[in-house]
């Protein structure tokens, strides 16, 4: 496993785990943590040994948002490289091929709530707050912030994010569908572990066949996608997996029946 300096990964089984490590600054992310990121998801998508990731970060902070000393300091044109080489960091969380579940333990503002926009799943801690203000700074969101948040909360309550630069508690997030769950602090990481245990559990190719249909789905491609899912379901009843675990259901099945009729 590759070593970095603004973020660890570590593998537990078939989980890995991405740690943003620069607490002193909430996590805020610079150009090393953009590279850093982007290698160590392009790394996990192609690993075998992996099964489904967790990211999370350090401290009080998910992911702060860009590092604005480091905006500040830069001329247009090494702007426009860092808002580029953003673009290829969420493409590649985003493109993974192994689901990603956004741990969020504290505040993912700015460039940090666009990465949770990439992720899967989303759990998040009581404490954590979450929102895109670059308004603020007379911006609006460069890493994909005003699409996925329009596609992943629906237009109006988008805007009210956009236009406000609203920073919100996760539970806000609930009904949107964007948080699938929010706990106390000290659950977090070890509920968001032991669901990517269980997903990493199923076969792989059925996993991220799921992740690959439902992303088809969310781009509004219907024919494509259930095109897609014909071919994926009909592939993974011919696969040795999936004819196994058919079989053992159904000889469990028939042996359940048979019991009821022993005892009738």
């Amino acid at each position: 496993m590759a070593l970095y300096q603004t973020l660890t990964v570590e593998l537990d089984g078939r989980v890995a785990l991405v740690t943003f490590r620069r607490a002193s600054q909430l996590n805020a992310m610079n150009r090393q943590m953009q590279g850093e990121i982007t290698a160590a998801f392009t790394a996990l998508s192609d690993d075998p040994a992996v099964g489904a990731v967790v990211v999370t970060g350090e401290g009080r902070g998910f992911m702060a948002g860009a590092d604005i000393k480091e905006y500040a300091a830069q001329t247009g044109p090494e702007f426009d490289a860092f808002q580029h080489a953003g673009t290829a960091m969420y493409g590649a969380i985003e493109r993974c091929r192994k689901p990603v579940i956004a741990a969020v333990n504290g505040f993912a503002l700015g460039g940090g709530f666009e990465l949770v926009l990439c992720c899967d799943i989303v759990l998040a801690s009581s404490a954590a707050k979450l929102g895109l203000p670059e308004i603020k700074l007379g911006l609006v969101p460069g890493g994909g912030g005003t699409q996925r948040s329009v596609a992943k909360l629906g237009r109006n309550r988008a805007n009210l994010l956009l236009m406000t630069g609203a920073i919100l508690p996760a539970a806000e997030f609930v009904a949107a569908g964007l948080v699938n769950a929010v706990m106390a602090p000290e659950e977090l990481l070890a509920r968001a572990m032991a669901m990517a245990h269980d997903i990493a559990s199923q076969p792989a190719e059925a996993i991220e066949g799921l992740k690959q249909l439902t992303a088809i789905a969310a781009a509004g491609d219907l024919g494509a996608g259930l095109e897609r899912e014909r071919a994926l379901v009909s592939a993974l009843y011919r696969s040795e997996t999936g004819q196994q675990r058919v079989q053992e259901f159904a000889a469990r099945s028939a042996a359940r029946a048979q019991a009821s009729g022993d005892q009738s």
